[in-house]
């Protein structure tokens, strides 16, 4: 039995939750149904769906690949200036993206802190599909670490040691014990990496531009619709919201009391 909310609370708790579904009812409420199919599979509208699910998906294994060590150091380890970097790696959830943007065109566009570096091995990464890539991690990688750093802590470290006393090698009690420990915190992480990626609009069009099939994500090209064909923008919308939605309940349904491993 529990001991529930005073009244009071469900007035505001109400309001809240009306203030974030009625701009994404009026949205569903503006969609040109009979239109739909043909505003959606458009060829802008299908680059920019293909680009961003492709892009997206490669931004969330690169968010796994950086994100479980960092959150792994973080939460097991203790060293000066923790805080610090902690609040580092976590202000991109902060940061504006354009500013985030900003940062990564002055470190590896052509004339960047890195660039010319690059420029003259003869890579270039600001305005292509790697800058896109590149763009979403930086903005998704922070979920990704607290989501995971979070049931690191919750999880404790009992199992571990008792690996680690029977003889385990760090990097076994990692790979046997401490990951599949904290597998629905990997997971609901990287669903939200993956969705944060997909709606990053911002540090994207700084850093990456905005070329059809090359660098316009879903978001660019209804930012760029809204002025010509509202319609349009509506319709690729919904079809965010509605990959927002299942994102959210697959992370979600991925969430899980942790146990200990049998």
């Amino acid at each position: 039995m529990t001991p529930g909310v005073p009244r009071w609370l469900l007035a505001p708790a109400a309001l809240g939750a009306a203030f974030v579904l009625l701009p994404l009812v009026a949205i569903v409420a503006r969609v040109p149904w009979s239109d739909l199919g043909a505003l959606v599979t458009s060829e802008a509208s299908r680059d920019a769906l293909l680009l961003s699910l492709r892009t997206s998906a490669t931004s969330t294994v690169l968010c796994v690949l950086l994100g479980v060590p960092m959150a792994a150091v973080l939460a097991r380890t203790s060293f000066p200036g923790q805080g610090v970097v902690r609040s580092l790696v976590l202000l991109p959830l902060v940061l504006p993206p354009v500013v985030g943007g900003l940062a990564l065109l002055y470190t590896f566009g052509r004339r960047g802190l890195l660039g010319e570096t690059l420029d003259v091995l003869g890579v270039q990464v600001a305005f292509s599909t790697a800058a896109v890539v590149m763009a979403q991690t930086f903005v998704a990688l922070p979920f990704l670490v607290v989501s995971l750093e979070g049931a690191l802590r919750t999880a404790g470290e009992r199992y571990e040691l008792v690996a680690a006393t029977l003889g385990a090698r760090p990097t076994t009690v990692l790979r046997r014990v401490t990951l599949p420990l904290v597998l629905p915190g990997l997971l609901s992480g990287a669903v939200l990496a993956f969705a944060r990626a997909l709606g990053e609009f911002g540090a994207t069009v700084t850093f990456a531009g905005s070329l059809q099939g090359v660098t316009r994500t879903l978001p660019t090209e209804i930012y760029l619709l809204r002025e010509t064909d509202v319609d349009g923008a509506v319709a690729l919308s919904l079809v965010l919201v509605v990959v927002a939605v299942l994102v959210i309940g697959l992370a979600t349904r991925r969430r899980a009391p942790l146990r200990g491993p049998s």
